[in-house]
């Protein structure tokens, strides 16, 4: 009897943690989509340079401020040395998944409270040129999607952890994989987001600001931080890999 209540509540907290983890992967992929549209000015109900202008350096601040919070949750929560303490408190089934789902929500409350800057720094008027950046637009954007099913989509975004909790076992998190675009650059997922952020016909100022501060937060957070749990996970073997594949665009080599 006292087996079956054991084994019960067992069957109930993995389909929990299931249920948690598909919420937060439907977050995910509502933030993602929502992103598309926000960035590019379009489909969505308020975006990148939607609204009311407020060029002003209270709304320079409150921007920086935003991908600010955007960066410090996700690189603190990414860490190691944090998810080894952050698990003695939440199940480490569901660690990603709360990952998944807190970056999405800050994502989330970054489109809600951007603070549109419409002055236009620059911006073409020529259709055909028009339309590469778009492509190029596009392209950014499914280089980021592609890439993430190149390692493990699944395991990436805590969907991987709660299924395996049903079969009684957590899948391996440290796999090194080198497939596709990874064979190109180390960090294509970053590489596809820089693409994006900067392929547009008009930049205005907010624009240009989330370019800059979401570049240099991606720059910084690659090379001293991502780069450096890589090594330490991976040893020489990453190593190796630092050495004969660019960081983040094909042809330009790092000094690591």
């Amino acid at each position: 009897m006292v087996s079956l209540i054991v084994s019960n509540r067992m069957t109930m907290k993995r389909i929990a943690a299931l249920t948690y983890g598909i919420i937060a992967y439907l977050a995910f992929l509502v933030a993602f989509i929502y992103a598309v549209g926000f960035v590019g000015n379009f489909f969505v109900p308020k975006s990148i340079d939607s609204g009311t202008d407020e060029t002003s350096w209270k709304a320079l601040l409150i921007n920086v401020a935003l991908i600010g919070v955007f960066a410090l949750q996700h690189s603190v929560m990414a860490r190691p040395a944090f998810k080894r303490r952050w698990i003695k408190i939440i199940d480490e089934v569901i660690e990603r998944s709360t990952y998944v789902l807190l970056s999405s929500m800050v994502l989330f409350l970054i489109y809600w409270q951007w603070q549109p800057m419409t002055l236009v720094v620059w911006k073409t008027d020529h259709v055909i040129v028009s339309v590469i950046v778009w492509a190029i637009y596009f392209f950014g954007w499914l280089v980021v999607l592609l890439s993430t099913f190149m390692i493990n989509h699944f395991d990436m975004f805590g969907l991987k952890q709660v299924g395996e909790s049903t079969k009684h076992k957590l899948p391996d998190q440290n796999i090194f994989v080198t497939r596709y675009f990874y064979k190109i650059v180390r960090h294509p997922i970053m590489s596809g987001f820089i693409i994006t952020f900067w392929a547009t016909p008009v930049m205005t100022m907010g624009h240009l600001t989330f370019s800059v501060t979401t570049t240099v937060y991606i720059l910084i957070a690659v090379k001293f931080l991502e780069e450096k749990d890589l090594v330490e996970v991976h040893g020489k073997q990453y190593e190796a890999y630092q050495k004969s594949v660019p960081m983040l665009f094909p042809f330009i080599k790092t000094r690591d």
